[in-house]
């Protein structure tokens, strides 16, 4: 009985020293870019003239650096979250939901890995992502020039279905010379920057549109850091 109880009670202990290694560390950090089809970085009078009637899609991609999500290491990996929204997103006076997603996962995460990057995606979007019509496997690349998220040089290609393009914002590229950042991020970042957007669109399935804008103050640039 001794012995049936010993083993009893050393199982007991390998079962929650196990739930506890499992028990699902969540810190994990990296990169972001976002681009939207409205300026976030204006002045009044171009903001006015866009609300409502435009800034209502949007691609916003992370790229985790190092961590885990629930326990399951994501290091080098990245997801990125396309938004067809009912409004232009960030403005306080009316609402932009409902709000369809399509998420695309590095395709190099194995099966616990793809399902961890869209728990992460969903809780770094909140709302913005809670409908996912759509869910795709590609190659997904997000670099910045140098190797430094302050140069504001992004690059995000995620197969041949979305793509933001980045450089840093110039004297040039105030025109009312009143400029401010007009929206905020769509996600919680530790440190963001407001970029000038190249280019930036998506040519995927799922939200019964596809888009390709250039040369616009759309896009921010950031650097993240969660732990739960």
């Amino acid at each position: 009985m001794k012995v049936f109880s010993g083993i009893v009670l050393g199982v007991s202990i390998l079962a929650c020293s196990a739930a506890g290694a499992s028990f699902q560390k969540t810190d994990l950090r990296g990169e972001y870019v976002e681009a939207r089809t409205a300026d976030v970085y204006t002045g009044p009078c171009f903001a006015n003239s866009e609300v409502n009637l435009a800034g209502d899609l949007a691609v916003m991609g992370w790229k985790i650096t190092e961590g885990a999500w629930q326990g399951v290491k994501l290091d080098g990996l990245s997801v990125v979250g396309v938004l067809s929204a009912s409004s232009t997103l960030g403005n306080v006076d009316r609402s932009p939901y409902p709000v369809k997603a399509v998420l695309i996962v590095d395709e190099r995460a194995d099966a616990l890995q793809r399902m961890a990057l869209r728990g992460f995606a969903q809780q770094m979007g909140g709302d913005l992502l809670q409908d996912v019509v759509r869910v795709e496997y590609q190659p997904v690349e997000l670099s910045f020039a140098h190797g430094n998220v302050h140069s504001m040089e992004a690059h995000l290609a995620a197969g041949k279905l979305a793509r933001i393009e980045t450089r840093s914002l110039g004297e040039g590229d105030n025109i009312c010379h009143n400029e401010g950042v007009w929206y905020k991020p769509l996600t919680k970042l530790d440190h963001a920057m407001p970029a000038y957007t190249l280019a930036q669109g998506y040519g995927g399935a799922g939200l019964n549109t596809t888009w390709m804008t250039h040369n616009s103050r759309s896009s921010f640039v950031g650097m993240f850091h969660y732990r739960d």
